[in-house]
């Protein structure tokens, strides 16, 4: 989880095993939330619905290993901002400078 402008930004936390992403939400209430799609105990696309169901506004992106359409889709129909691979992690900068607008990406490689 960050906060920051577009051109700083800061870690505000994230949540242990013992945590979960939603309480580490409420308590933070960040700018983003980057969340992987494999997480143990609660999956990222769980835990952004738990987010996203306390705060429609969050502004939630993946961050995965997957380059699958089923998790592009389910990471869409949820409403979070974009999905990015680990491998293109670049591509995190102009989505966080957008400032949580409502431009959302998910475009393949």
């Amino acid at each position: 989880m960050i906060s920051g402008s577009a051109n700083a930004f800061s870690d505000v936390g994230a949540p242990s095993y013992h945590t979960s992403a939603s309480a580490e939400y409420c308590a933070a209430r960040p700018d983003w939330v980057l969340m992987d799609i494999e997480m143990d105990p609660v999956d990222g696309i769980t835990a952004s619905k738990e987010i996203l169901s306390m705060d429609a506004k969050a502004n939630n992106i993946f961050v995965s290993q997957y380059d699958d359409q089923e998790y592009h889709e389910a990471a869409e129909k949820l409403g979070v901002k974009g999905y990015v691979l680990k491998t293109d992690l670049l591509r995190l900068v102009p989505l966080l400078k957008l400032g949580g607008t409502r431009k959302r990406a998910f475009d393949r490689q």
